[in-house]
Parts: structure tokens; sequence; C-alpha cells
């Protein structure tokens, strides 16, 4: 294929949407978009999945006695399955939440008995237009960026349904197909997972080489102390540890400080969604549009076996994109609870999105940075715990950030005995520096909050734009908002890259 140049060519985004419409969980609105030129974040990583149409795959390997062949980074899931499209890179506009994007991979389909021979290359996905695009080389001819499929955008970006284009019958050489519905597209981030660093469980084991002589507490070798507690409070006496109070019992009280995430708070209370964040139950939240704490700590602890289960009482609501008076955005999460083990753990709630309920649902992987639990005053602390969201969690917040993305840290405190003081401060004491406003904690009416049971409202923000941040699933949410508003602004944004 010939070498190109980028260039570019415009898109039009409809430059205000009036009402929320309803198209997922969490439903985005496009309020006052201004030009993309100043808001381009790079995006890698990417892969979509399309089938283009699975009768049209049968046709091709059964009365045309074709094949299809995916090369350079493509590939065919099995049983004439559907495309994948690797290495996606492109752009995610923060001002329209909008994202495009180019895959590596050609695919060609070629009939000898049919006499067809078609490749598609350069496979592209832009969420503003809502379609697909791709190179196409047929009869020796190529044409660049033909529209193979309208896309119905969806906040999740999965199984979104397809509409093939004229342009896409006349590749496929059935006018039938204009307009017909294509197979469902997919698209996903590839993440990766950090490995434990090496020096994780450096300390906690000694070298095989180790001295025989050592102590129970120098050695936790499997033949020094195989039937010993991992806890660095075994020693070589037994008759020391006769006499120790207990090390394991009932949790009588305690506190979760977490703000969940701070730009989505930021996100809720600002000029997008408009909404309101409100803690109940006990839950209260810091002024500033600050972290939340949840009280009331019950469940069980062991320092030896450096375990804790608590769950804690209170709940928090979020609520935005409100059009004659309902919500595209009401979620409200309760029961939370931590579980720790050697400083790794789970953190889980009861998840109430639109009225639907989902118990235990794991949001977060916990990670503190010691994998010890120590007592002192009869209080057990954890501060700073790092909550990476889960796969489950992503689909709690309807796809609004990526598995793997980090979340605001938890700070735990968690009382032994019935007359320990907790620690003040944490979660209720620390306000955020998302979101503004002022006002008084009275009730459940409140503005910005002041660590008491109400709401938060008004502030300003935006959904959070780079880094991990970049709510990928809920990049195309606006556009489908964008496709149902009708025409609007045209600017120009980045559409081709340099390729041979």
């Amino acid at each position: 294929m010939p070498v190109r140049s980028s260039r570019r060519r415009p898109l039009a985004l409809a430059a205000a949407v009036a009402t929320a419409t309803t198209i997922g969980a969490t439903a985005l609105a496009l309020t006052g978009a201004t030009s993309a030129a100043a808001a381009e974040v790079p995006l890698s990583g990417y892969e979509l999945t399309w089938g283009i149409k699975q009768s049209y795959r049968s046709y091709v390997t059964g009365m045309a006695a074709g094949t299809f062949t995916a090369t350079a980074g493509a590939s065919q899931a099995a049983d004439n399955g559907a495309f994948t499209f690797t290495d996606g890179a492109g752009t995610y506009d923060s001002t329209a939440h909008t994202l495009a994007l180019g895959f590596q991979g050609a695919l060609k389909i070629e009939s000898k008995l049919h006499g067809f021979d078609i490749t598609l290359t350069d496979v592209r996905f832009d969420s503003a237009t809502a379609e697909i695009t791709a190179d196409v080389t047929k009869s020796g001819t190529t044409t660049q960026d033909v529209p193979l499929a309208d896309v119905t955008v969806t906040r999740a970006m999965t199984d979104m349904e397809t509409k093939l284009t004229k342009e896409a019958a006349d590749v496929l050489g059935s006018a039938g197909y204009e307009g017909a519905a294509g197979d469902p597209l997919t698209l996903t981030q590839t993440t990766q997972t950090q490995s434990p660093t090496p020096t994780a469980t450096a300390s906690d084991s000694a070298s095989p080489s180790s001295t025989p002589s050592a102590t129970a507490s120098e050695s936790a070798s499997p033949s020094a102390s195989a039937s010993a507690s991992p806890s660095a409070s075994t020693t070589a006496s037994p008759s020391a540890t006769a006499t120790e109070p207990a090390t394991a019992g009932a949790i009588a009280d305690g506190t979760l400080g977490w703000g969940v995430k701070e730009s989505f708070r930021t996100y809720v209370v600002g000029t997008v969604a408009k909404g309101e964040i409100t803690a109940s139950g006990g839950a209260t939240q810091a002024s500033g549009n600050g972290a939340f704490t949840f009280p009331d700590a019950t469940g069980a602890y062991d320092t030896e076996a450096a375990t804790l289960s608590a769950a804690f009482e209170g709940a928090v609501n979020f609520k935005g994109h409100e059009a004659n008076g309902e919500y595209g955005l009401d979620l409200t999460l309760s029961d939370l609870k931590v579980s720790l083990a050697k400083g790794k753990g789970k953190l889980t709630a009861d998840v109430t999105s639109l009225g639907e309920k989902s118990e235990d649902v794991v949001l977060a992987d916990l990670k503190a940075s010691s994998a010890a639990l120590t007592v002192t005053d009869d209080v057990i602390e954890a501060d700073d715990v790092t909550a990476t969201l889960t796969e489950a969690g992503a689909k709690a917040f309807g796809g609004f950030y990526t598995v793997g993305t980090a979340l605001d840290p938890v700070d735990l405190a968690v009382a032994v005995t019935d007359d320990a003081t907790l620690p003040t401060g944490g979660g209720s004491a620390s306000p955020s520096t998302g979101g503004s406003g002022t006002g008084t904690g009275t009730g459940s009416g409140t503005t910005g909050g002041t660590g008491t049971t109400g709401s938060t409202t008004g502030g300003t923000g935006a959904l959070a734009s780079t880094g991990s941040d970049t709510p990928v699933a809920a990049l195309g949410a606006a556009a489908a908002l964008t496709a149902a508003a009708g025409a609007g602004t045209v600017f120009a944004m980045r559409r081709r890259r340099t390729q041979a």
C-alpha cells in the first residue's frame, strides 16, 4: 500500500444537549462544548472486535467457498467468528467526552469461486460521528476511510448495535446489506496487571541457607516454623507467649474513611451532571466536597494471622443528570465492608443503580503499606491503603472508569476494646480539592457539606480526562447524546496517522 501522510478532516459535534437522554446507568450530557484542539489526550492500548455480519461470514466460507485471512495484528475467533483489531491508538477529547481510535491489523476476504478479493486495513472507530471506517482495497484500488457501519454508542461500549452503510453494501457486493443490522461492536482497553514487587515478601522469609540456630522470630522457613504462626510475635520461648493478651477477637467499633474517587465526586456536582452527593445512615462527608466517613464497625481481627474483616454503617448516594424529575445517574453505595489478609484485601459494598440493587459487589482491590496489623492503644490503624478498581467495580459504575483505575485511598481504624479511643480526622476531616461550594450541614439539602449527614450540590469540574482517570467506557455516551441532538459545531480532529 502506498505511503500516506497525516491529514485532517472535519467532524460534526453537537455544541450542546438540552436534556440528558437516557442511554445507560449514568448518561452524560454535553453543555457548552468548545474547540477540541486544546483538550486532546493521547490514548493507546485498545482492541476493537466486530464480525461485520454473521450471515456474510457464513456466505463467504460457505456458498462462496472463500476465506478470511486476518494478519498484521488482527485475528479471527474460532468457528468463523468475529474479528479483533489490536493496538488501538488515538485521542480522547476531554471537553466533548469523545474519542477517535485507529487500529492495527488487516483482513483479507477472498473467493476465487465468486471472484472477489477485498482487504480492510486501518480500521477506525470515532465516537463523535458514531461510525466505524476502514481503508478498503478492492479490485486493486484502495479507497480510504470508507464508512462501513453506523454505531449506536453506549456507555459500556460493549455489544454496541451496528447498521451497515450503503458503502458497506457496495464493498460486500450486495445492495441488500444497506441498512441491515451488522454484528455488535465492542471496544475494550487492554490493561496491565502490576506484578507484586520482589521486595514485598522478601522480609517475610529467610534464605534457605539461613543458619539453623536462628530463632523462630528470625526465620520463616517451612522447616523452622511449620506449625508456628506467621506473625513475628512468635518467640523461641513457649512460656513467653503464655501470659500475653489475646491477639484475636471481635471489633468493638471503627471507622472507614474513603472518598470513592475525587474526580467522580467533582464530576457529579459539576457543571455537566449538575447533581448532588448525599451521605446518610450515619455516614458523613467532609466539607468542600470531601471524602466520606462510614462509622460503627463490626467484625473480627487476628493480629497473628494479620487478618481483619470489618463492616461499616452508612450510605452515600450520587445523583445527577436530572430531566423532568428523573435522573440519569442515581448510584448508592451502602453496607461497605473491608477485608485484609497480610496487607492485601477487598472493599465491597451493596450497589443500587437506578433502583436495581446488587449485594456484596467487590469494588476495589486493596493493598496496605504493611502486611502486619498492630494494636496500639487498643486500636488497629491502616492509613492510605491503595484501592484499585475491579472488573465488578467498573460495571457497578456503569463503565465510568476502566478496570485497574486508582480510586481514592482507604483509611481504616478499628477499636479492639469498648473503651478505646478512635483517632479523629481521616475521611471526615480531610477536605478534598474537588468541587466547590459552601453551606451548612442541616438535613439532606445542604450545599457543600460540613462533615455531617447531608448532600453536596453545585461546584465546578468535569469528568476526569487524563491518565488512568480517562473514563474509557463512558466516552461514547456523550457521542450518543450528540447524535440524538443533531447538528452542531464543526471542528477539526486528527484522523490519520502515517502508515506504510
